[in-house]
């Protein structure tokens, strides 16, 4: 690193401190930082192998030539009132004077002075300067630096310019002089004093610390050591500088910088990143926040289909009922010694059951399934647009980093759902043999009556008429059936075939409606979870977006706070270096 060879815990710390920036080297690149932030860094880490570096920088006209003139004793560097200085210079130490031009608008130049054999030093372009282009050579400079010297002037002293500048030589985490020129030009020692005082308050408030402050005349400087003049010297202030130049930045106190210049640029870089994590953790939270609330909105949406689902199937179970009871009232109309001779008329029973007992039911039952498949679209239809809504806002927030497409089209198909709900529900219907059971029912009526037909529910399913068939043999019973025999059936079989008819008719729609009811509902909880299952797979590419950001962010902030600890903890074992 220098001309003079580390300790051994001077190069143990060295060997941490490369691991620790090689690590934050490799965390910024992972978070895509800028190139101009890895760069610094980078340059930081590669100033460890040289010579320091002490930066001096300010606004033009503010004497920074003069100043370095005046330091290495000779006239090397052009001075003037307008922007001299377009390029960096950088000095070191030569057996001849040379001037090279490379890359990035910096010249070298080697130049014989002992000083820079402990040192190198750079000129920037002034922080006002009008070529804006110089301004950012200058900020691009400094992160390098070991030291900074600030060079104002008595006549302005910390302009608005210099107090921006100043702020970002702090965020660096850089160790600052101040250094007061021209004050060659004031007249009274209470003005020079009155400035000073100025100064340090500003800087205090400004850097949150109390900096060295250095008054000088640069000019007085370099004509005193032109001619060798001691009181010159002294009057220019320029002695005490250069004492704590040479004195107070000795090699221990140097290779403390040195070491702490890349600490300074790492904690700085890792504090900027974490801070613009948080950043993007807290713009994040907004996205969290529209996924619990579609969450909720998702659970509460079901919840309340389910409760609307439960009040149309009550429809239905009522239409069965009313079904029922229309059945119960006719077979207590019909099934009655007083019409013991229209038991006998089979066709005739068939036409009164169909057109009083089963009636519109069918096309009920039909209606009431149409419109639960109508009400299930336009629901999931008022969801889908309403979770989109709330979504899509947010996504264009990250619109250039989804993976995949979020949203669509909403899947309007109401041909499925008639193949899938209303089917479900024919095939509970035509669960039954009806016109076997009819058969059945008529051939034990024809023990009670001479001709008779049990008129019996037959579902051709929904959409359809269901219609009721009565099916028995028609008995010719004419001059069989003694009066006795009629009154017999009338007080006896009869009642007790009116009975049984109304139970099997209960036992019948019972079962009708365990089945259809269980069915319905099991095919409305497919379909729900399906159109559910649709919306949560359309804003699936940005859910998986946030969490995935999240677990990024967070691990990524993590890992800066580990670099940082470790850097912080770097610090105070440099600073504890004697």
């Amino acid at each position: 690193m220098y001309t003079k060879i580390l300790t051994t815990e001077q190069e143990t710390l060295l060997a941490t401190e490369r691991h620790w920036l090689t690590n934050l080297q490799i965390a910024l690149a992972r978070l895509g930082a800028e190139e101009a932030d890895r760069t610094a860094l980078a340059e930081s880490v590669r100033q460890l192998d040289e010579l320091f570096l002490l930066v001096v920088v300010g606004e033009f006209n503010a004497g920074k030539s003069a100043f370095i003139n005046a330091l290495l004793g000779e006239q090397l560097l052009e001075e003037g009132v307008t922007p001299t200085t377009t390029r960096v210079h950088q000095l070191k130490y030569g057996e001849t004077f040379e001037q090279v031009a490379i890359e990035g608008g910096v010249d070298i130049y080697t130049v014989p002075a002992k000083l820079l054999q402990e040192i190198n030093i750079v000129d920037t372009p002034g922080t006002n300067a009008i070529h804006r282009e110089h301004e950012a050579i200058t900020q691009d400079f400094v992160p390098r630096s070991d030291l900074v010297l600030f060079i104002t002037s008595v006549d302005r002293p910390f302009t608005e310019s210099e107090r921006a500048f100043l702020e970002t030589i702090r965020d660096w985490g850089k160790k600052i002089i101040i250094v007061l020129n021209k004050i060659d030009i004031l007249n009274d020692p209470a003005s020079l004093s009155e400035i000073r005082q100025f100064i340090l308050d500003n800087a205090r408030d400004l850097l949150g610390f109390v900096p060295k402050v250095f008054p000088i005349s640069a000019r007085q400087a370099q004509q005193a050591k032109q001619t060798d003049d001691a009181d010159l010297l002294a009057q220019s202030g320029f002695a005490a500088l250069e004492q704590y130049i040479h004195t107070t930045l000795d090699e221990t106190e140097r290779v403390k910088l040195k070491l702490s210049n890349p600490l300074g640029v790492g904690i700085h870089l890792t504090e900027r990143y974490a801070e613009a994590l948080d950043g993007q953790l807290a713009l994040l939270r907004e996205d969290f926040r529209v996924m619990e609330d579609v969450e909720r909105h998702m659970a509460m949406y079901r919840s309340d289909m389910k409760q609307e689902f439960r009040l149309r199937l009550t429809k239905i179970d009522n239409i069965l009922y009313q079904f029922e009871q229309r059945g119960n009232d006719y077979f207590d109309e019909t099934l009655r010694l007083g019409r013991i001779f229209d038991l006998m008329q089979k066709r005739k029973l068939q036409e009164e059951f169909a057109r009083i007992v089963v009636a519109n039911f069918p096309d009920q039952v039909a209606a009431q399934v149409d419109e639960m498949i109508d009400w299930l679209i336009s629901s999931n239809l008022r969801q889908w647009h309403a979770v989109m809504e709330h979504v899509m806002s947010r996504r264009d927030q990250h619109a250039e980093r989804i993976v995949g497409h979020v949203g669509g089209d909403f899947d309007y198909d109401r041909t499925h759902l008639i193949d899938t709900v209303g089917q479900t529900a024919k095939q509970a219907m035509e669960s039954y043999e009806y016109e076997a059971e009819s058969r059945k029912l008529a051939e034990s009526l024809q023990m009670a009556v001479a001709s008779t037909a049990l008129v019996e529910v037959s579902a051709v399913g929904l959409g359809a008429v269901l219609t009721a068939v009565a099916t028995t043999a028609a008995a010719d019973v004419t001059g069989v059936l003694a009066a006795s025999t009629v009154a017999v059936m009338g007080l006896f079989v009869i009642p007790a075939k009116r009975r049984a008819v109304k139970k099997e008719l209960h036992t019948k729609i019972s079962t009708i409606r365990r089945q259809l009811m269980a069915a319905m509902a099991t095919q409305f909880e497919r379909e729900l979870t399906r159109s559910i299952d649709a919306i949560e797979q359309a804003i699936a590419p940005y859910t998986r977006f946030i969490r995935s950001e999240k677990q990024r962010i967070e691990h990524t902030k993590q890992e800066l706070d580990t670099i940082k600890g470790w850097l912080e903890r770097q610090q105070q074992e440099i600073d504890a270096i004697s």
